[in-house]
């Protein structure tokens, strides 16, 4: 075979990887993987691939929700990790992603790196929210709001993948623990502001004036409130 698409889960990658009978393979074949992470499919490739293989890595920005209706204007992105210089090798490589183009897609060249950033603060915050949502069992109601209408399709969108999946966008992208730590930062810092204001209410509720009045008259000496 000229060209192997790896479409393997992140978790078993290089489990399968490592599987294949490479010596029977001939030696300028395309590798190409579809992970939703990119890096580590792509520093695998170049610990485990014979020198003379090329590597392609690419994401396809959907999946089988997302891409149900057609792929038109659908981002594919790809980085170009070891292609061989000829002419074949080059002509089959752009073949694979026209594959891709000519069904509409929006072909985004980046690196490995670059993809796993982005990735990170879009794909696995989205899954990260999705889930959360999941567990707090949200339910349609009669009054649903578009906004809500949202949030319980993000948790259909979500549900519909492996927790592997999730797993393998966490432990497989440098980016994701940065990630994850400022959600929780971020919904801390939200309840501090609403339990802020709510102290300051009942403050002005208890004493009759607000709560940065009643610091200055207590650094000036001059409150009553003792």
């Amino acid at each position: 075979s000229q060209v192997i698409l790896l479409c393997t889960s992140i978790l078993s990658t290089e489990k399968v990887l490592k599987s294949l009978p490479f010596p029977r393979l001939k030696r300028s074949t395309l590798f190409v993987d579809v992970l939703s992470v990119k890096e580590f499919p792509r520093n695998a490739f170049l610990q485990t691939l014979p020198q003379d293989f090329d590597i392609l890595c690419t994401h396809p920005m959907f999946g089988p929700e997302s891409g149900k209706n057609g792929w038109n204007g659908l981002s594919f992105v790809f980085d170009k990790v070891r292609i061989g210089m000829d002419d074949r090798r080059t002509s089959r490589c752009d073949s694979f992603l026209d594959i891709f183009a000519r069904e509409g897609c929006s072909m985004v060249e980046m690196s490995c790196a670059e993809h796993d950033w982005h990735a990170a603060g879009s794909q696995f915050i989205t899954h990260t929210v999705g889930r959360v949502l999941e567990k707090l069992g949200l339910e349609s109601t009669p009054v649903d709001t578009k906004g809500y209408e949202t949030l319980l399709k993000l948790v259909e969108n979500t549900a519909g993948d492996s927790f592997d999946l999730y797993y393998g966008l966490f432990l497989y992208n440098p980016n994701a623990m940065e990630q994850l730590e400022r959600f929780g930062f971020a919904f801390e810092s939200l309840k501090k502001q609403l339990f802020g204001r709510l102290h300051g209410l009942l403050h002005k509720q208890l004493f009759g004036i607000d709560k940065e009045t009643q610091i200055t008259l207590e650094t000036t000496g001059l409150s009553t409130f003792r």
